[in-house]
C-alpha cells in the first residue's frame, strides 16, 4: 500500500540546506489507522504531503498501490490524487458560493464524471456523513462540525483507498471532535479505508491503531495504541 524507503527531503535556505525529512523508512498497510504525532516542525506535515503527493522527495523512493511515485510530473502525481487519496484539512477549504452537496461534486468534476453520476454519488456521501438534511446549504450556514463532515463527504465521495486527515479537529470543539474522529473510524473498520491523521491531540491519536511520532524530521519508535480504536 504505502511504502518509503530512505526518503529525505531538503529545502535550499539561502546557502543552507535544512534536512525537513531525514531518511525516513514506513510502511502502512491497507485498512490502517494510523496517526502521525510530533511537535510543531518535526516534520509531521511535510511527511503527510509526502504520502499524499503533494510533494516530492529529494531523494529515496516512494511505491504507492504498487506504484513508484517518487520521481512522477505533477500531472502524474494529480492523477494518484484524484484517483487514490481523499484529504481532509483544519480549516476545510469549503468554497463559500457552492452548497454542501456542489462542494462535494468538485472532485467528479476533474475525474469527468458526468451531471447526473455527480449528483447522485454526492447525495450518497452527504448521506452516510449524516447531512441529507443539510445539502443545500452554503457553508456560511453550517457548523464547524458540520463543514468538517461535507469536507469528509468531498473526500470519500471518489471511494478512495487513503484518506489523509491533517489536524481534521483543531477547530472544533471536543463533543464534534469526538463525532468526526468516529466518522473516520467507522469508515475505516466498515469499508476498510486507509486512515492517516497528523494531530499534535493525543485524544485523537487513540483513535488509531498504531501512532508513529516524528520528531526533527525522523521517526522515533512507533507505538501501538487500541484505546478508542479497533483490535
Amino acid at each position: 500500500m504505502i511504502e518509503l524507503d530512505s526518503i529525505t527531503k531538503t529545502y535550499l535556505l539561502g546557502k543552507e540546506s535544512i534536512n525537513v525529512l531525514d531518511n525516513i523508512s514506513l510502511r502502512i498497510d491497507q485498512g490502517e489507522f494510523v496517526a502521525i504525532m510530533g511537535p510543531s516542525g518535526s516534520g509531521k506535515s511535510t511527511l503527510m504531503n509526502m504520502i499524499g503527493c503533494l510533494d516530492k522527495p529529494t531523494s529515496g523512493s516512494y511505491i504507492l498501490n504498487g506504484e513508484n511515485v517518487s520521481h512522477y510530473s505533477e500531472n502524474e502525481l494529480a492523477r494518484v490524487r484524484n484517483q487514490s487519496i481523499g484529504f481532509v484539512f483544519q480549516q476545510f477549504h469549503l468554497l463559500p458560493r457552492l452548497s454542501a452537496l456542489k462542494n462535494v461534486e468538485l472532485p467528479m468534476i476533474y475525474r469527468g464524471v458526468s451531471k447526473a453520476e455527480r449528483q447522485s454519488r454526492a447525495i450518497e456521501a452527504l448521506k452516510k456523513v449524516g447531512l441529507s438534511d443539510r445539502m443545500d446549504h452554503l457553508p456560511n450556514a453550517l457548523s464547524g462540525g458540520q463543514k468538517q463532515r461535507v469536507a469528509i463527504a468531498r473526500a470519500i465521495v471518489n471511494k478512495p483507498k487513503i484518506i489523509l486527515a491533517d489536524e481534521p479537529t483543531g477547530a472544533l470543539d471536543s463533543k464534534t471532535s469526538i463525532d468526526i474522529m468516529e466518522q473516520f473510524q467507522e469508515l475505516n473498520e466498515i469499508e476498510g479505508v486507509t486512515v492517516i491523521v497528523v494531530t499534535h491531540e493525543s485524544e485523537v491519536a487513540e483513535y488509531a491503531n498504531r501512532t508513529i511520532y516524528v520528531r526533527d524530521g525522523m521517526i522515533q519508535l512507533p507505538q501501538a495504541s487500541n484505546m478508542g480504536g479497533s483490535e
